[in-house]
């Protein structure tokens, strides 16, 4: 298996992640009498993603940079046809969103519109302690972050190619570094590491990053087993991850857990089970990304319209219209990713092949 679709059950994991951080953000507008422990470790669902961006980018590129062939400049223009024109499109609209919103008298956040924060949400630095408030499109913090880890990939490559010999020892290295990093940063910073957002997102990333590319080192290093006990270990790393974020664990547990079901899917998927890469799962797993961004601008949209329509005293939402508000999205990002994110991205790959078919003839003149 030499590329990121041959690990189908992983895509389909990117949606279950973003599907968490949605009812994260969505379930305070439900009328309900608590917030399961689940629901609140929502936020984790962005360490998830996390975790998986360094598994997956290891599984596409580690080859070509182990043999020399891997071209820093053409992986930074894959990744960013991946995450920059939807980013765009979102601050976009989100931005003419606020403006309509301003102009009809309603009471808006100002940091959506904040101009001093514009050049650092352009240049995908708003992550990095460049921004002055969270403003526009608050989730594409976690775009930033990847955009660091993205621009510092070769670094965690070479790190792993150096341990390949030692794979168990690098995943327990990976892991006893993101725990550590996360007492000293709660130490210090007086919050946790993995609520840090536009000041801190760039560190955030990095200990889930490093995990993700040594949980590969380890799935490389072992040959395919039995699909039973692939399939057994899948369940055994599922329900301790859910219990764990069930029972308020710690964040650095429940994030190592969740590395374990990333390892545990890629197992399935190498012993040639198709768990979860049926079709339907994997479409949900191609407009995750979308989901993830989507969900924000719509919820604005959504809940200010329906109070105002119904005239709510609070922005909080019977059951049926919450289910709506919440499955409205999944339709919502499938348009999105056929009408943005799937043509930019087509169209900025077209431009790097037209771009490498000219430079034999521009460096011959």
């Amino acid at each position: 298996m030499q590329d990121a679709e041959h690990i189908r059950p992983l895509t389909a994991l990117r949606f279950f992640a973003a599907a968490w951080v949605v009812l994260f953000h969505y379930w305070p507008n439900l009328v309900a009498a608590g917030e399961p422990m689940l629901v609140g470790k929502g936020y984790l669902g962005v360490e998830l993603f996390f975790v998986l961006s360094g598994f997956i980018l290891c599984h596409v590129y580690r080859t070509s940079v182990e043999e020399g062939r891997f071209r820093y400049g053409g992986f930074l223009w894959a990744r960013l046809a991946r995450v920059y024109p939807l980013h765009l499109a979102t601050l976009v609209g989100l931005g003419a969103l606020a403006a309509f919103a301003s102009a009809a008298g309603m009471s808006i956040d100002q940091n959506i519109l904040s101009w001093e924060a514009l050049p650092a949400n352009l240049l995908l630095v708003h992550a990095w302690g460049l921004a002055p408030v969270a403003g526009w499109n608050h989730p594409s913090w976690s775009i930033s972050a990847e955009w660091f880890a993205y621009l510092t990939f070769p670094a965690f490559a070479w790190t792993v190619l150096k341990l390949k010999h030692r794979p168990a020892a690098t995943l327990i290295g990976a892991m006893v570094f993101l725990a550590a990093l996360y007492v000293g940063f709660q130490a210090v910073a007086g919050f946790p590491l993995t609520k840090a957002t536009i000041n801190w997102g760039a560190l955030r990333i990095v200990p889930c990053f490093a995990l993700g590319c040594a949980l590969h080192n380890f799935w490389k290093a072992r040959p395919a087993g039995d699909r039973s006990l692939a399939l057994v270990g899948a369940a055994i790393s599922l329900v301790a991850a859910l219990s764990a974020a069930s029972l308020g664990a710690p964040d650095a547990l429940i994030v190592c857990a969740l590395g374990f079901v990333i390892l545990s899917f890629a197992r399935l998927a190498q012993a040639g089970s198709n768990l979860l890469g049926q079709a339907p799962f994997v479409y949900l797993g191609e407009i995750s990304y979308s989901v993830y961004m989507i969900c924000i601008p719509w919820k604005i949209v959504f809940v200010n319209s329906i109070a105002r329509m119904l005239q709510l005293n609070d922005e909080r939402l019977p059951l049926w219209l919450w289910l709506v508000f919440i499955l409205s999205v999944i339709p919502l990002a499938a348009a999105s990713y056929h009408l943005v994110e799937k043509p930019a991205r087509a169209r900025m790959k077209l431009m790097a092949e037209a771009w490498a078919t000219r430079r034999p003839s521009v460096a011959g003149a």
